[in-house]
Parts: C-alpha cells; structure tokens; sequence
C-alpha cells in the first residue's frame, strides 16, 4: 500500500439526530459499503454548495433520512480513507447536525448499507476514529443544554 497522500481530503458529514420518547438522544448511524463499520453519513464536499446542504444529501443518499442540517459545524474528526486503487488519503470531516424528520423507506444506497439508531454513547463505541468518538461521547453529556443543538430544534 502506499503512504497517505500528503494533503487532507474535505468531507462533510451528517449526523442525523432525533428525541426519542423517553426524551433520550439517539443518533443514526450507516455502515460502511467496503467494511461494514459503523459510520455516519459523509462525502466529498460538493464546490457550488454550502457545506449543510452536501450533509443534507449525504444524509439522504446514504441513510435516506430527511430533516433539517445546521448551518455551523458542532465537530470534525480525521480518518484515513482506503482507495480502491490501494492508495490512502488522510480526510478530514466537518460534522454538521441534523434533525431528522423522517426516514426513506427506499433511498439510493438501500442495498449498500444498513442504518440504525443509537444513543450517543452506543455509537461512541461502534466507531474505529478516536475523535469521531469523543464527538459522540460529549453529545451524551446533557445534550438539551446544548447551545448548538437548542438552536437547531428552535429552527427545524
């Protein structure tokens, strides 16, 4: 395999979010085509767009959920992403929020994924990149009196 390219690779990520009846946070996470990791919903950031509006598809693509994306970012982590060609690049992702309205029952990678929710320290310790896991342990500390989140519940 070849050494990780040098320059990192940009990539929005969703995390779609929802209350469940108890008034519990969960978060819904996808697995991965290649691995079957448990993931949250990422690409590469798309030029026209604002960086909410690639989460928005991400999030619809791969986990067929629609909702509303916040406008600021409440993270961003770095894994180190495999190519089909066996090269590497190093990507670093912004992670933007997102309440989810409703989920697809047909979606465009419905037969490439799976998708289910999890509270927040479930998925923590689902995923392989150490950052990405503490973004998800701190939304499991009070996450009502969460400036960033609060703000995205009064706008949706």
């Amino acid at each position: 395999m070849e050494e990780a390219a040098q320059e990192p690779g940009a990539q929005i990520a969703a995390l779609p979010l929802r209350w469940d009846r108890r008034g519990a946070l969960r978060v819904l996470m996808v697995t991965s085509r290649g691995t079957g990791r448990w993931i949250m919903p990422k690409g590469w950031r798309i030029d026209d767009d604002r960086p909410w509006e690639t989460a928005a598809i991400e999030a619809l693509e791969e986990a067929g959920a629609v909702g509303h994306v916040g406008t600021e970012a409440i993270g961003s982590y770095s894994y180190l992403k495999l190519r089909d060609d066996g090269s590497a690049v190093v990507c670093e992702v912004v992670v933007f929020p997102m309440l989810v309205d409703k989920l697809k029952r047909d979606w465009k990678e419905r037969r490439q994924r799976r998708r289910r929710w999890f509270k927040a320290k479930a998925a923590a310790r689902r995923v392989d990149e150490p950052d990405l896991a503490a973004l998800l342990q701190r939304l499991a500390d009070k996450p009502r009196k969460r400036p960033d989140l609060k703000a995205l519940r009064r706008a949706s």
